[in-house]
């Protein structure tokens, strides 16, 4: 029935301030990231990646609500270069507007 890894145990999304959200399993280990880049009032997300042995289990789906709220929360734009970033928005029609340019 697929890896559900990445549900069983709680996981926690946190902004490390250093460009970076991060995925944490309840252990504390890092389970999957999201990169970020601020270009005056625009946020860019380069890449994201979640641990294989995570996959299937919603990280990466958490990493970008997290990620698109604070960006609007801060009345940013966002630059979706990761092409996971990039589907999420187009699947997701309430962060639509948050698109530079959009």
């Amino acid at each position: 029935m697929g890896n559900d890894a990445g549900s069983s145990s709680p996981i926690s999304i946190t902004d490390d301030g250093s460009s970076r959200y991060e995925a944490r399993s309840s252990d504390g280990d890092v389970v999957g990231s999201a990169d970020y880049l601020v270009r005056g009032n625009s946020v860019i997300f380069p890449h994201t990646a979640v641990d294989p042995r995570h996959r299937g289990g919603g990280i990466a789906s958490a990493l970008a609500e997290r990620a698109l709220d604070d960006a609007r929360d801060r009345g940013r734009t966002v630059v979706p270069a990761c092409s996971f970033f990039e589907t999420f928005i187009s699947e997701h029609p309430e962060y639509q507007d948050l698109v530079a340019g959009a």
